[in-house]
């Protein structure tokens, strides 16, 4: 993992290790024993990775295994089209599967991983992650949350290859509160699809009386409306 911009934006730079805020974040080095513990802080590289930089491509090695302290880290498919399908968010004391598995199984990144927000990681250098996997206690931290994220991610399945367009619209734009400050095209992005399809899908809905269309926001005006959209694919009561 080798931050590089993925538009215009300030480098990413080394910053102090601060330990305890990543032993807050992640309570399970505290169980590794004293010499893993050891040659983990000796090694660590602490980074300010600002937002919007690419953090992993595809095709791209994985030198190391990140630790987010702050910030967010989006994991997406990318098609040769351009279109992009949202894989999962890495937060504060999660985990990035795409990276622990590209690491155990010795190969390439398979996604693209780009900062959300300003992001302060520890990044684990390979040699010492495949060391740290001999400790039980970060190896089973590991491989739980490789299981979490694998759940997630057969539930996008489902998602995508059973809920039409529309009702997984009709879900993104509920619990945001009544006014969502976006875009079509970020829509489009959250949801795999293309903005121009989006579009037709939110004119529909403005149609239909659930929401109200602005520059670059959706009103939410009928939330039950759109709820049972998102629940049954129908927006009538009863």
């Amino acid at each position: 993992m080798t931050p590089t911009p993925a538009a215009p934006a300030t480098a990413p730079t080394p910053v102090p290790a601060d330990n305890a805020r990543l032993d807050a974040c992640y309570p399970v080095l505290a169980a590794l024993s004293a010499p893993a513990r050891a040659r983990l802080t000796h090694s660590a590289q602490w980074l300010h990775v600002p937002a919007g930089t690419l953090l992993f491509d595809d095709h791209q090695a994985c030198d190391g295994f990140p630790f987010i302290v702050e910030g967010s880290v989006r994991v997406s498919k990318c098609a040769p089209n351009g279109r992009e399908l949202p894989l999962y968010r890495v937060g504060a004391g999660e985990t990035c599967i795409i990276s622990s598995s590209c690491l155990l199984g010795h190969e390439d990144y398979n996604a693209r991983g780009v900062t959300e927000a300003d992001t302060v990681l520890m990044l684990l250098p390979k040699p010492v992650f495949d060391a740290m996997m001999g400790e039980p206690a970060f190896r089973d931290f590991v491989f739980h949350l490789f299981a979490e994220r694998i759940a997630d991610l057969m539930h996008l399945i489902e998602e995508v290859a059973f809920r039409k367009l529309d009702q997984r619209l009709a879900a993104v734009l509920l619990g945001k509160g009544r006014t969502i400050h976006v875009t079509h095209q970020q829509l489009a992005d959250e949801l795999g699809s293309v903005r121009e399809i989006v579009s037709r899908l939110l004119k529909g809905l403005a149609e239909q009386g659930l929401v109200r269309l602005g520059r670059e926001q959706v009103e939410i005006l009928d939330p039950a409306g759109l709820r049972r959209l998102a629940t049954d694919g129908s927006t009538k009561a009863g």
